[in-house]
């Protein structure tokens, strides 16, 4: 038998054939046949009893010797059809059986045309809630599977139809009842079928099977008992409205009626079993008991010894059927099977049910008018309806298990039309966080007073391949897929540098005299001062500091603050340690005290006396090239006053006795890239300035600043501060620890004196 195809469309065999297993308490019955119109025509069966009691109730005991009966039934078929036979249909019973009815709904878009395909789909939809609904509702440690199920009825439109094929509809809906079986059932016929060879291509229940043969579906809208007695089980199934409406499943049946035999003659329950089935063809049965003697018994001998097994065996089926029916009587019962052979079985049932006798009655050569056997001298009675059913159950559903091998294991899945890989992983057990890439520890840490997370990476996807194919996790699965499934991998640990905190982002501005300053803020970890490129750790106390100390500012700023210098935060007098926040204003002067005969300058600016004796005068020249305004903005005035006057006016105080007269300039090689700046203070008191020419007028000096020539002009004299105006130093955004100030080689004062020619070095040095 070649494998089935998906879909919902029907399977395709090998030769046509298909093969039916009734697995059976006492027999194997295995079939071979294929489908014309209107009917099914049986090319061979075989029947093989068990040698020993290898299935009780329908269950398999020894999986070993049914499997050996399987596979002689299988090489017997083979002889006679001339084909190797590869898969199997076959049916379950057994004594745990539970049902489940469900509704389910399948909506469209837009109306459609309703194909068998749609038909299939909104099937394996109510199979699949019907499994939900069981789960859920299982109360036992047992493992159960859906072994059939049988669509009660269709609605189109929410209107019911008996057939949705070819009709339009927006929604189609269908009542269905599943079937479901322990898994200690349905995994023992698998393997005695799997050591026999074969691969299952179909499962469905004995007496849904039966129902195909012995209750056409023009018999369904009567509400008729179908009872399959076989010699472990008898299997109950009821039609009503057209439809089958519920499974029902006793675990006694004709091996009851064998051991009173056995009892009854002290015989072993093979010589029990063939005195029973010998009272229907004679009146009477020899044979040898235990104790080696020849006895014979007649048929009523064995009837009467029956009479009360077969009543117990009857009353049961009549219990079960009425609470199958909603409490009350069918019209009618049919019996098949060997076990409702028994004389006075029929009867019995009716009585119980309080039905007319002949509504209860075997069904055999009746219900199949439309199976064709060519093999010669085969009786059409009750035992070959439900193997020839089997059969007949491939074409309606497809509702078996498969085998795929899970990272080297082998697993069973029920086959819902649409396995994936991820289906293999939940029946094999495999975590669902290994499908899935995981994410790595999150990193925790106190922010400000507040707890902040960072979540971890994420690791790596796992990988997949069927049949050494790549794949993932939604790739279709078949029959004896090899799947191979590496687990994920765990991200890293979540991480963070001080410099990706936004709070650290923003800057503090403030303003140092008239400059306006731009200044990073800085962060704390754990009560120390770190960098931007620090790396948080777990636990860590991170805050971030909303100001800047004066120390601090004083140090980017390369200033040196001493003992005389006055400090003032927003106009009030501070300290090192004073906190200088966003928006502050930090102003740094000399102390009024600390002015005495023995400086050597003073020097007015905006107003206030600064020393600009020692260490003084680098902050006083920093600070007074500051305030005084940038060298831009004075080059920008004079080229305005020269676009108006035509010369470039020299800074002039408003006593007219103390304006100077403008020198010539001086024509220079690469005068054009020379930076002629206009010192931007001059102190207002006359008294206080420094010698000039003997002509009263200003002088100019060459002087070399950092390998360039700079003419200084507009000047009596100047001192090595003045060099700051021509050069573009920005002391607000330090370039090293401290800025370097050469003379002619050595160290210079601020306020130090330039003649013409000096040599100036000015540069941030480490």
């Amino acid at each position: 038998m070649a494998e089935s195809t998906k879909g919902g469309k029907q399977k395709k065999l090998k030769g046509n054939f298909v093969y039916g297993l009734d697995i059976g308490t006492r027999s194997i019955v295995g079939t071979v046949g294929y489908p014309e119109k209107d009917g099914f025509v049986v090319v061979s069966q075989k029947v093989k009893e068990h040698e020993t009691r290898a299935m009780i109730d329908g269950q398999i005991h020894d999986i070993a010797a049914v499997g050996e009966t399987i596979r002689y039934v299988t090489d017997e078929l083979e002889k006679e059809v001339g084909e190797k036979l590869k898969s199997v249909c076959i049916a379950a019973a057994g004594r745990v059986l539970r049902t489940v009815n469900t509704h389910v709904d399948m909506e469209f878009d837009e109306e459609k045309t309703i194909t068998r395909e749609d038909i299939f789909a909104l099937d394996s939809l109510g199979i699949e809630k019907s499994y939900e609904n069981f789960v859920q509702e299982n109360n036992t440690d047992l493992i159960f599977y859906c072994v059939g199920y049988t669509v009660m009825r269709y609605q189109l439109n929410h209107y019911p139809m008996m057939n949705l094929e070819n009709h339009k509809a927006r929604s189609i809906s269908a009542d269905l009842i599943a079937t479901f079986l322990p898994d200690e059932v349905v995994d023992g016929l698998y393997k005695a079928v799997e050591m026999a060879g074969l691969e299952v291509a179909n499962l469905t229940l004995e007496p849904i099977a039966a129902m195909e043969v012995a209750i056409p579906a023009n018999y369904r809208m009567l509400n008729i008992a179908l009872i399959d007695v076989g010699a472990g089980t008898s299997d109950i199934s009821i039609t009503r409205g057209g439809s089958i409406v519920a499974y029902g499943m006793l675990p006694i049946a004709g091996d009851m009626l064998t051991e009173e035999i056995a009892m009854h003659c002290l015989v072993d329950f093979a010589t029990a079993e063939q005195i029973k089935r010998g009272i229907g063809e004679t009146k009477e049965v020899q044979y040898k008991d235990i104790m080696g003697l020849d006895q014979k018994i007649s048929r009523q001998e064995v009837l009467d010894t029956l009479t009360g097994s077969v009543q117990q065996l009857a009353q049961q089926a009549a219990d079960k059927i009425r609470e199958l029916n909603g409490d009350k009587p069918v019209s009618a019962v049919f019996v098949v099977g060997g076990g409702g052979k028994i004389a006075g079985y029929t009867d019995a049932v009716a009585d119980a049910l309080g039905i007319a006798r002949e509504r209860c009655a075997l069904r055999g050569e009746e219900v199949m008018q439309k199976i064709r056997f060519l093999q010669k001298d085969v009786v059409k009675d009750s035992l070959l309806v439900t193997p020839v059913g089997i059969c007949l159950n491939f074409y309606q559903q497809s509702n078996n298990f498969i085998f795929v091998t899970f990272n080297g294991s082998r697993i069973k899945l029920y086959d819902n039309s649409r396995l994936a890989v991820v289906d293999a992983a939940m029946g094999a057990g495999f975590s669902n966080e290994d499908l899935f890439p995981k994410r790595g520890d999150e990193l925790l840490f106190t922010f400000n007073g507040k707890a902040k997370t960072v979540r971890g990476q994420l690791g790596e996807s796992c990988r997949i391949t069927v049949n050494g194919k790549n794949a993932d996790i939604n790739t279709p699965i078949h029959s004896n897929d090899v799947i191979n499934v590496t687990p994920s991998t765990k991200g890293e640990t979540g991480s963070m540098l001080l410099e990706r905190l936004t709070d650290l982002k923003e800057s503090i501005r403030i303003r140092v005299g008239n400059d306006r300053v731009s200044l990073p803020k800085f962060a704390t970890v754990n009560g120390r001062l770190e960098t931007a490129g620090y790396e948080i750790k777990a636990g860590d106390v991170v805050e971030i500091l909303p100001y800047y100390t004066v120390q601090q500012i004083a140090e980017v700023m390369d200033v040196t603050p001493d003992e005389q210098t006055e400090i003032r935060i927003n106009h009030e007098v501070s300290d090192l340690s004073g906190k200088v926040y966003d928006n502050f204003i930090l102003e740094f002067g000399i102390k009024q005290d600390s002015l005495t005969d023995a400086q050597d300058e003073e020097t007015e600016v905006d107003g206030e006396s600064w020393d600009t004796s020692g260490d003084a005068k680098a902050q006083i020249a920093a600070i007074r090239k500051r305030q005084s305004g940038q060298a831009e903005d004075i080059e920008n005035q004079a080229e305005e006053n020269e676009d108006k006057d035509g010369q470039t006016p020299d800074d002039k105080p408003e006593d007219a006795e103390s304006q100077q007269v403008q020198t010539p300039d001086v024509g220079q090689e690469g005068a054009e890239s020379q930076q002629e700046r206009i010192p931007d203070d001059k102190p207002e008191d006359t008294e206080s300035q420094q010698e000039q020419t003997p002509d009263g007028g200003p002088v100019e000096l060459n002087v070399i600043i950092n390998g360039r020539n700079y003419i200084f002009k507009g000047k009596s004299e100047y001192v090595y501060v003045d060099a700051f105006d021509y050069i573009d130093l920005d002391l607000s955004k330090p370039q090293g620890k401290f800025v370097e100030t050469l003379l002619n080689g050595r160290k210079a004062q601020y306020m130090e004196k330039l003649n013409d020619g000096d040599v100036l070095s000015i540069g941030w040095k480490d």
